[in-house]
This record gives C-alpha cells, structure tokens and sequence, in this order.
C-alpha cells in the first residue's frame, strides 16, 4: 500500500461509491437541522437519520458521504493523550432498502484491498456473534479465513439507540504490526492499540419497542462509518491523527509562532495537540454560522477557543495568533470545504474577536485563581470552594471549565456542588426580578393561581365583552375585591391582552365593569396566567366580576408594524450581511423597533441603504402576512426560522411575509403596507459580536422627519441663515473660519508664554551648576505647554524647566531637562512624578521630557514651591 494524502483519501472513497451508482452528497452542517436531541452532528448518520425514518426522500437509495462531526465529552482529555480529539471526519456509504450485506461488505473489502491496495492478512473481521449471515459471506465470497472473523456481543457489534430500527454490525480491523506489540489473541491485540477499527458497517435489519423485541423490517438499511482521520494514520503508517499531514501542517504552524517543537517536552506537546485540535473544531464551526455564546453549541465554541487561546500563552505566545492558524486550516480544507476560503475574513473575524475578548479575562481570572490557589496551599487544602469559582466566573467572566481544568493542574479540585448552588441561586434571583416587575405579589414565586390558564384572544381581537375576573392580587396577598386608587395584579379568564414575551411588550388598556374601571399598565405572564398589572381608576373591582377587557387599539397596531418590521428587518439583513445573521435579542414597542443581531463589524453606510431599501420595497409590495399554527416539523420543512434556545411545543405559529418565515408568538399586521414607512435610525455594537439596530416605522417614521426638520430650521435660525438648503456649505464655512482663528490665537498664547519664559530665564535659579524655571501658566492646553517646554530643551546650556496649568478642572504638570542637565544627572520623569505626588497625581516619562496630571489642583502652587527640594533629591 501506498502513502496517501488525507485529501486524496476522501476524494478516493467518495469517488469509488460514486462508481457503485452512490450520489455523493456534500457534507451537512454541524448544525443539527431538525434534530433536538443533538447539540452538534457527531456522526456520518446523523444528518440522514430523517432518511432512515421515512420524515423525507433521499436523492437516492444509494447515498455515499464525508460529513463533519464534533464530539466533546472528553474535552479535558484532548492533548493529554494523543487519541482524543473533537473534531473528526467521517466517511460513509449508504442504502435506504437498497442493497444490503452481501454489496456492503463486497465493497469495503474492495475498496481498501484493491482501491488503497492494503495487505488483506492486514486485515481483521469482526462480526455480530449470532449474525451467521455476515459470516457466511466474509468467508465464502470474501475469502477470509475462518479464524481471522471474531464473534463479539452486543457490547461490540450490535447498534440500537432506545427504540427503532437497529441491527447487527460487522467491524474491519487493521494490524499495525509488532511495533505496538505482540499478538497474543485478538482481544489482547486490539487493548494495545495493536489492532485498531477502521470501519463499521451496520446492518440495520430490525425494528425494536425498545424493551428487547425485534421484529425483521422489509426494508433493510446499510449505515457505514469510516473515520477518515483514523484510516490516513493507516495509511500514512503514522501513530494518531496529530501526525496525519493535514493536521501535522496545522501543529507544525503552530509550533513556528510558539518557537517550540513537538515531542521534544511531554508538557509542550499537550499544548500543541490542544490548540491544533481545537482550532481545526473552531473554524469548521465558526464556517457553518455557530457563534461564541454561553449556552449550546456557542458555548461549547467559546470554551474550545478559550482552552486554544489559554494554551497558547502556556507555550509562551502571549499575543492573539489563533487567526494566523485558521488559515492554515482553511487551506488544509478549502478543496472538501469551499465555503472555508468564501467565509475566510469573516471566520477569523469572529475567532479574532473572542480570543481578544478572552485575553482581557485571562490574564485578571489568572491572577486571583492563583491567589485563591496559593492560599489553600498555605493552609494545607485540596478543594477550591465554591464560593470563589462562582467569584470568578460572575464578576470576572472566567469559566469555570478553565477554573476546573487549571487546579487539576495543581493538584487541586473545586466544590462544582457549591458552584452549580450558586449559578441557580443566581437564576433564580435573575427570573425574581423580572417578575418583580409585576408588582409585590409576583417577586415571591411560591404564589400559585387556582385557575385554569387564561385563554389569548389577542391575534384576532382587540376586545373581550365578558371576561370573568378570576383572581384579585394585593401587596402579595390574594383579595377578594380592590378599591379606587389600589396596585393590583388582576387575573382573568379569557384576555385580548397580549403578555409581554419574544421581546414584544405586554399591551395596555382598561377593564370596565359599568362604572368600576381598572387601567392596565403592563401585561405578563406567568405559568400560563396573562397577569394585568393595573390600578383601579373608579370604582371596585372583585373577584368573580365580568369585566370588558379593552387594549389600547392604536399602541398595539403600532407595536405590531414594529415586530412584522423586525422579521423583514431580518431577513433583509441575511440577504445583505450572510445567513450568519440570527437574532440575539429584539424589543418592539410602540415607539420602536430595536433588533440585536450576531455579526462582527459595524454595518457600512451602504449596507444600511441597502437594508433600507430591501424591507421599504417589501413594505410598498403590499404583501400578505400570514399567521398559522402548524406541527413544528412542518414548519421546519418549511424553512421557518427559530430563535435559538427557545424552546418550542409539538405545535408552533409560523408568521409568513413574503420569503420572511419565522416561529413566532406574537402579535402582527395583516400586510406589509400597513406598516406605512421603515427607516433606521442607529446601528451600533452592544457586545462582542453582537449589532444593534434601532428603527422606526409608521408615524415614527413622519416624527422623526418632523424632529430633523426641527433641528435644521433651529440651526439655520443660530447661524442667521434665511435658506436652509444652504446649511451644509455655511457650516462648512464657519468651522473653517472657526479653525483658522484657532491657529492665530494657538500661536498668539505660544508667542506670550514664549514671551513669559524668556523672563523667566533671567530671575533663573541655579542648583549644582543648572539652572532651574519654574512658572504656572493657566489656559495653556496640554500640547501647547509640551511645545513650550520642547523649546527648552533645544538650548545649550544645563537647564531643568517645570511648568503647570489649569483648564477648567484639570491641572498638567510639564517637566524637561536639556542634554547638559541630563549629563548631570537631571531626570524629567523622576521629577514630575515625585511633583505631581504632591497633590495627588501621577505621571512619569523619560529623562529629558516627561507629563503628569495634577490631583488636587489648588496644591498646584504648593508643589512648584517644592521644585527646586524634588530636584535635588532626585538627582
């Protein structure tokens, strides 16, 4: 057998299923589409499963793939042995009811026996112990010899996941060779990683309730797996995957930016590993639109950078580089992953982004864990509390992975029970004060309402004629009635009041019962029950009343052009910006429309027109809105977006504008010309990572014109300028003009205080032959006392010259000494300092110049009396 490249290995498999009529399909993302019960793709099947179940129709009964995969349990293991690692690829064969074992196994043995050329004496077979069948073929038709196939349990070669279709499997076994050590038995062999799987074929021939019965399906499935990194070791006659030439590329670049080699230290290697492990897992999830977070799959990105970016400063690179290496990975991929070198900028602006982030948090977290560390050491302790892992992970941001992973390196473990106590407490107290809001009654979570969840009648109403007044809430304590001027949360059965969620305010409005009315401020929700948070205007309200429930029509017709605006607003911003862009967060009330969204840069002038104009043609196309509830895998086929970390029923609403499809529980206009006008008003950064957009629609958008015409017409009336279209050039004008008496007046003030120090050098005193100035010079700017003193510093005689000043509430120090005096031993920076101590402040700089600020600027005089003592003890 020949040493193969692993690109060239990929392209061989894929292509030689293609030769068997497979359809060669590219990789999914490791965004699970569809799939709740995955974080991440973690197998070849994984993305096919929907095929296997008969949710949707392959391309073709025969499918052939190489999909990426990430699996992260054991990362504290990565790079301390060199077998772990996250990410992987994995190379597969399919068949929905197609073929089954005979072509199966006919074509793994042809395929690295003729196609790779691997010895077959190599090669070892396991199979099912009951499964008669596979063995029959490996023998006769294969040829293998009847004491190279090894019966194993279901342990080992039998795959079922709970209930559904599962079945025997048969595993191809590589011998390595006695370089890894004797063969004694198979079982000895394979626990010393003498003989190693290569590959899996499962024979999914069964139908299982999950409580061991099986029944035989009538149509059979082939699910096979390879591990592409695992057969290049092959091949390339290498240990493990960190020695493959793609992933050794990636170490060897590495190792170039730290100065270090590999196994040349035992402690530098696990470094290595590490990072080239997890920056290869990174940038092919960065590269399918995962971004930093601290929950899910982005959490799982952050603390995988985190670890590489940590690493790295163990082996002494103490400036962000994980980006050098994501080109390196890119390159390694680009022929399999194009869309690696399409997204190249912005993965390693993502990477870039969080590993800065982390630099900040690392370097404080470090120093107080090591503080926390060596204070248990004195005291003869083991375990880190609990108490000082939350300190560290709420008030500095340092995970507490890294917490955990750092004092098992110390030969320390940390209380996680006391840790996981605290972050719920935390939780708690957070979900406390959002309820707060609702009033007395709701900031106690112990308070539960006996009645049956409010019915919402609000998509289609804006009124409901007799709504029963179910429960009455007062200081915390439920009532049976509330009277004229009482705070109350009122409960009903049936409400048109929208409660806030999704990030759309709760509604506003009146209950009215004949002359008894209660004014709703603010609506949420609590375990089902809408919560009216309201006063009582007139009257009494009680319990048991029928009230009509009455929203301000006109706040909510607002709000809901504000939230259909912020679903346009999304999608114009995928098509402008990527399909990178998800929401991180939005607030529509009636005011306005504010949408936080992932994406890494400050949006362009154009790109903002651009997104204008997108949303603003969709709004003039006057197109339908729909609102339909729907089982959520049809909403998924639909391509219907979802906020991510929701947590959605077996039965979502799915609002439709347009190709705008999104999961949504709120309220919405009908038609997008009912939204009327859109026009953004900011766009700016609110976190790493994270855009805001602020936008007005409507009538906000005629407010907003109507404020601008304001501000012209104000500030063309402070100019005297009668034509506003001539404000740009006047202004223009003026801020010339304005500038150039800025110059005339800088050098008039340099010309008086030039003027002022040349007295000054005549009444100079003299200490250890230099001459010493010191004057204040109030209204003097701080560049304007440097150029003051840096024309001392041109003269040719030994001379210490210090000079103050005061603008409004800021005092400057300025200190220099010329060449002479510094060969005297003259030190500008050491008496500054010791200057500006005396009111308080601090500076510094170099021998011959040097700036400090005061404290105290009525102790200004005070420490120029004291120039002259300062200098001579600081000589």
């Amino acid at each position: 057998m020949q040493w193969t490249g692993l690109n060239d290995l990929r392209e061989k498999y894929l292509s030689f299923f293609e030769s068997k009529n497979h359809t060669r399909m590219a990789s999914a993302s490791l965004i699970p589409q569809g799939d709740k019960s995955l974080l991440l793709i973690n197998s070849g099947m994984a993305p096919l499963k929907k095929f296997f179940l008969g949710q949707a129709t392959p391309p073709n009964k025969r499918v052939t793939t190489c999909q990426k995969c990430i699996r992260t349990p054991d990362i504290e293991s990565v790079g301390k042995t060199a077998r772990h690692g996250t990410y992987f690829e994995m190379l597969g064969n399919f068949s929905f009811g197609d073929y089954f074992k005979n072509e199966a196994i006919e074509w793994a043995w042809e395929f690295l026996t003729k196609t790779l050329e691997i010895p077959a004496e190599k090669l070892w077979i396991t199979i099912f112990e009951s499964d008669d069948e596979a063995e029959q073929i490996w023998e006769n038709k294969i040829g293998i010899p009847h004491d190279r196939i090894i019966r194993l349990g279901k342990k080992d070669n039998f795959w079922e996941h709970g209930s559904g279709p599962c079945g025997p499997c048969s595993e191809i076994h590589f011998d390595r060779g006695e370089a890894y050590g004797p063969f004694e038995s198979f079982e000895q062999a394979s626990d010393c990683d003498r003989v190693i799987e290569i590959w899996n074929l499962v024979f999914s021939q069964f139908d299982s309730d999950g409580n061991g019965h099986y029944e035989e399906m009538k149509n059979k499935n082939i699910d096979t797996g390879m591990g592409l990194e695992r057969l290049a070791c092959v091949m390339q006659g290498v240990d493990n995957i960190f020695e493959v030439d793609t992933v050794q590329n990636i170490m060897k670049h590495i190792s170039k930016i730290a100065g270090v080699e590999y196994k040349k230290d035992a402690k530098t290697d696990v470094s290595l590993r590490v990072i080239t492990d997890h920056i290869r897992s990174t940038t092919l999830m960065v590269g399918d639109g995962i971004l930093p977070s601290n929950e899910g799959r982005g959490y799982v990105l952050r603390r995988l950078l985190r670890r590489a970016a940590r690493h790295g400063r163990l082996l002494g690179v103490k400036r962000p580089f994980l980006t050098e290496v994501c080109d390196t990975v890119i390159n390694e991929n680009e022929g399999a992953y194009p869309e690696l070198a399409e997204k190249r900028d912005y993965i390693k602006k993502i990477i870039g982004v969080e590993e800065e982030a982390f630099a900040k948090t690392i370097d404080k977290g470090t120093e107080l864990l090591t503080g926390f560390t060596d204070t248990l050491k004195a005291e003869g302790k083991t375990v880190l509390s609990g108490d000082d892992a939350f300190k560290l992970s709420d008030t500095y941001g340092f995970p507490i992975d890294l917490t955990v992973e750092m004092c098992e390196e110390m030969g320390l473990t940390v209380d996680r029970d006391r840790f996981t106590e605290l972050a719920k407490e935390q939780r708690a107290r957070a979900k406390a004060d959002h309820l707060a809001k609702a009033g007395s009654s709701w900031a106690d979570n112990s308070i539960k309402i006996d009645a049956p969840a409010t019915i919402f009648t609000g998509y289609t109403d804006f009124e409901a004629d007799r709504a029963e007044v179910v429960a009455i809430y007062k200081d915390g304590q439920e009532v049976e009635q509330a009277n004229e001027g009482d705070d109350v949360v009122i409960v009903l059965d049936v409400t048109p009041f929208y409660a806030e969620s999704g990030g759309q305010v709760g509604d506003t409005g009146v209950l009215i019962n004949g002359a008894n009315i209660a004014a709703v401020a603010d609506t949420i929700k609590s375990e089902g029950h809408f919560l009216h948070i309201a006063s009582i205007e007139q009257g009494t309200i009680r319990k048991g009343d029928n009230v009509t429930a009455q929203i301000e029509k006109d706040r909510r017709m607002a709000i809901m052009r504000n939230h259909t605006t912020a679903h346009l607003l999304q999608y114009a911003l995928r098509q402008v910006l990527g399909d990178h862009v998800h929401q991180a967060g939005q607030l529509v009330n009636e005011k306005a429309c504010r949408f936080d969204f992932n994406h890494f840069s400050a949006m362009t002038d154009e790109e903002i027109a651009k997104v204008e104009e997108l949303v603003n043609a969709e709004i003039m196309a006057a197109i339908p809105v729909t609102m339909q509830e729907r089982p959520i895998e049809e909403a998924r086929k639909l391509g219907a977006m979802a906020l991510f970390g929701e947590k959605y029923g077996d039965t979502v609403r799915v609002v439709t504008a347009d190709k705008s499809v999104e999961f949504c529980g709120g309220t919405h206009i009908s038609n997008t010309a009912q939204i009327g006008l859109f026009k953004i008003v900011s766009e700016s950064s609110v976190a790493a990572g994270v855009r805001r957009i602020e936008a007005v629609t409507g009538l906000g958008v005629i407010n907003l014109l109507n404020e601008f015409k304001e501000t012209i017409a104000k500030s063309a009336k402070a100019i005297k300028l009668a034509n506003v279209n001539e404000l740009p050039e006047k202004c223009a004008a003026l801020f010339a003009e304005s500038k150039e008496k800025d110059k005339k007046l800088e050098s008039l003030n340099q010309q008086m205080a030039n003027a002022k120090t040349a007295a000054l050098f005549d009444n100079a005193k003299e200490v250890d032959g230099i001459k010493l100035v010191s004057a204040r010079m109030d209204g003097t700017a701080p560049d304007a006392l440097r150029k003051l003193g840096d024309s001392v510093k041109d003269k040719n005689e030994a001379m210490i010259a210090l000079f103050a000043a005061v603008n409004g509430e800021k005092g400057t120090f300025y200190c220099v000494c010329t060449k002479e005096a510094v060969a005297k031993g003259g030190n500008a920076g050491k008496i500054v300092r010791e200057v500006s101590a005396v009111t308080g402040g601090k500076g510094g700089g170099k021998p011959d110049g040097a700036m400090a600020g005061a404290g105290d600027i009525t102790k200004i005089d005070e420490a120029l009396a004291k120039f002259e003592e300062i200098v001579k003890t600081t000589k």
